[in-house]
């Protein structure tokens, strides 16, 4: 948790995420498979068209270039095995790699402002915190135990606050995460605030973050 919370601490005084692992596509995903047993999928790509990068799916105005799902069917090709992963980035070694939430993960995603106002309360409170990502779009995705999206509404409704007043977003079933090193197009890379490691093996219940992302979210309005 110190390590995690002084490197949001950092970003927030000096703008600089803390060091990033030097990873190619296919290593991380294969690490995340290895290592976390995390389903993965790849998505979409870059490619250079007319000296302009581009996404994959064609799209000339596509809100998040090679960062996507890149067929309707990705969910049922994500898989866990090391050896199906390293096959499917041999055959695209740049695309996009998108972890599917509402199996071993949810996510809450919130604005980056609030997830680092979040990271500091939490941080007084000890609480005790799961991977987390920030996307180039400005947005950070707190990992949780699966089945936030069922709990998130009436979490925030006891709180006294309503769910469509705040910027915060369950990503159960059918959703997923984009993880480092995967790009957005010329905005940037995903990196992790929290990366993972064997003391944040066990993620923690939606329950114990929901208050102090309720709260930033509120805050951030």
């Amino acid at each position: 948790m110190e390590e995690t919370i002084a490197g949001a601490r950092n970003t927030r005084i000096s703008g600089h995420i803390p060091q990033q692992r030097a990873e190619t596509p296919l290593e991380a995903a294969v690490r995340y498979a290895e290592e976390r047993h995390w389903d993965v999928v790849p998505g979409t790509w870059l490619e250079t068209v007319g000296g302009t990068q581009r996404c994959s799916c064609g799209d000339a105005v596509c809100p998040a270039p090679g960062a996507h799902p890149a067929r309707p069917d990705w969910a049922t090709q994500a898989t866990g095995s090391a050896t199906a992963v390293r096959r499917m980035w041999q055959k695209q070694p740049t695309a996009s790699i998108l972890l599917p939430t509402g199996r071993t993960f949810d996510a809450l995603s919130v604005p980056e402002s609030a997830g680092f106002l979040a990271l500091a309360r939490m941080e007084r409170l000890e609480l005790t915190l799961g991977p987390v990502t920030l996307t180039p779009d400005r947005r950070m995705q707190f990992l949780v135990l699966p089945g936030a999206s069922a709990k998130v509404a009436g979490l925030v409704r006891g709180l006294g606050w309503s769910l469509p007043s705040l910027d915060l977003v369950a990503l159960g079933e059918g959703g997923y995460v984009a993880a480092p090193p995967t790009r957005f197009g010329s905005r940037g890379a995903v990196q992790w605030v929290c990366r993972p490691t064997p003391a944040n093996r066990w993620l923690p219940d939606t329950e114990e973050l929901i208050p102090p992302l309720a709260y930033a979210c509120g805050r951030d309005r």
